[in-house]
């Protein structure tokens, strides 16, 4: 009897199966740069592991901590042989070290204009304070290097309707004018508001379907 071809599990299917596999202070210590990764990215206390747990569905992935600034090293989880997620290092934290701080903003520099393999950043900001120095430095980063970045407004459950819609019209408003693939949602790792057009987003770029162009990302509510 022919056997059938074991085919990829697509989408957010099979991604509670996503293990550690390295975690990365240069870029030489990643895996080779073949197949597709996500990286999440955000400030220290914008809720980014809280995020990625979430979208996995699997508790407990990335290290959440109630010490901003303790994620220092560029940690990767193998989904399969051949998609990753990449959590970064927080940013714009006052207790990181000075040279620390250098040192990631020249890796994540040659990070975005070099890996082959990076198919979108999931931009972490917290709803009641988006849009910051370090968030913008980032975004601006991506889209210089013609990366599509998704940002997810998290802890959307702390506001209201009416200031969440204000809040994500001018937050479309501003990443219009940063770049052309950048897209924003509200989210929230509490009540799982925007886990769905979330998954979506990340599941294209992981199965290179494309950009996140998904109307339920960027509707207003």
């Amino acid at each position: 009897m022919k056997q059938v071809p074991q085919r990829r599990t697509s989408g957010a299917a099979g991604w509670r199966d996503a293990a550690f596999l390295v975690a990365a202070h240069e870029l030489h210590q990643l895996p080779p740069d073949q197949g597709r990764e996500v990286v999440f990215a955000g400030r220290s206390n914008a809720g980014k592991s809280s995020a990625l747990n979430k979208i996995v569905g699997k508790h407990g992935l990335a290290r959440t901590s109630k010490t901003p600034g303790r994620t220092q090293q560029l940690v990767v989880f193998s989904i399969d042989a051949t998609r990753r997620l990449v959590d970064l290092p927080g940013y714009g934290y006052a207790q990181v070290p000075i040279a620390l701080r250098e040192h990631w903003g020249e890796v994540l520099s040659e990070y975005f204009a070099t890996r082959q393999s990076l198919a979108g950043a999931v931009v972490i900001m917290d709803v009641r304070h988006p849009l910051r120095e370090y968030d913008r430095a980032l975004l601006e980063l991506a889209a210089a290097n013609g990366r599509p970045c998704h940002v997810l407004l998290t802890k959307a459950d702390k506001l209201g309707s009416g200031a969440l819609a204000t809040t994500l019209r001018a937050v479309k408003r501003d990443l219009a004018q940063i770049g052309p693939e950048l897209t924003v949602q509200a989210f929230s790792a509490v009540t799982g508001d925007g886990l769905d057009p979330a998954r979506r987003v990340i599941a294209r770029w992981l199965d290179g379907v494309g950009a996140a162009r998904d109307p339920d990302a960027v509707r207003d509510p």
